[in-house]
């Protein structure tokens, strides 16, 4: 009876890893050679990993990233160029407490979202905050922001983030609003927020993509000092991928 009335207190107290702990403790008789100091640490060991990992979770949902990446599984035998010290480097999210920016940079199909999606989700897990944009899309829903009211409850979401990834950018000329909106978004970040930018242009060409000079050096002024930049080169992967996977059948067929 006293076990199940601790039981119900630790559910109304949310504290579920260690419910959990607790009834494996009771079940097992390998935990019974164990001290009491021994007994509970593992009790509130489990809590706290179980109060990580639904945090992660919530990151994970909030920061809605398009693809499932991670570091450990970047193919860095493809040739494209990708240095694979600096991703090492990149790894420990140095950069995101320096406040730096991330620039990708590359042709279509050579992993620019995955690069994208694989350091949100490192920077994910090292317990910062993150959102995933396609540029397409941010633009629009500043655009209905500001016409619909929310603009300033946007805006703030925008600059809460630790980390802001902006992908495909520069897929077509920038609007006035466009630009003056995103202008304001990078104002906001700029020197207390990182930001990871991808395109397939490179960087001399986004001048003219964004279009209006004064506001063109503005952008570029804030995206471009203190940043790392990722030059992908090559094929698109996706291209190979088929072709490789056809001639393995050829060999495996033999």
């Amino acid at each position: 009876m006293l076990i199940e009335q601790t039981i119900e207190k630790m559910n109304a107290m949310k504290l579920f890893g260690m419910r959990d702990a607790l009834a494996e403790q009771m079940e097992l008789s390998s935990y019974n050679s164990l001290s009491f100091e021994e007994r509970i640490g593992m009790l509130v060991d489990r809590e706290w990993i179980d109060r990580e990992n639904r945090k992660l979770e919530r990151r994970m949902k909030a920061a809605k990233l398009k693809i499932p990446a991670s570091m450990e599984d970047i193919n860095y035998r493809a040739s494209r160029g990708l240095d694979q010290s600096l991703m090492r480097s990149l790894a420990d999210c140095r950069w995101v407490s320096s406040r730096s920016t991330v620039l990708i940079i590359g042709p279509t199909g050579t992993g620019k979202t995955y690069l994208s999606c694989a350091l949100a989700d490192q920077v994910l897990r090292k317990g910062y905050s993150c959102l995933y944009f396609r540029a397409p899309r941010l633009f629009s829903a500043l655009l209905m922001a500001r016409a619909d009211g929310s603009w300033p409850r946007f805006l703030s979401k925008l600059e809460k983030a630790d980390v802001l990834v902006v992908d495909d950018f520069g897929l077509a000329p920038l609007t006035d609003g466009e630009r003056r909106q995103f202008l304001e978004v990078l104002e906001d970040r700029s020197g207390s927020k990182s930001t990871i930018v991808a395109s397939q242009l490179p960087v001399s060409s986004w001048h003219d993509v964004i279009g209006e000079p004064t506001v063109a050096d503005a952008i570029l002024d804030r995206l471009v000092h203190n940043a790392h930049r990722i030059e992908l080169k090559g094929a698109s992967m996706r291209k190979q991928r088929p072709q490789k996977a056809k001639e393995k059948g050829k060999d495996e067929g033999r």
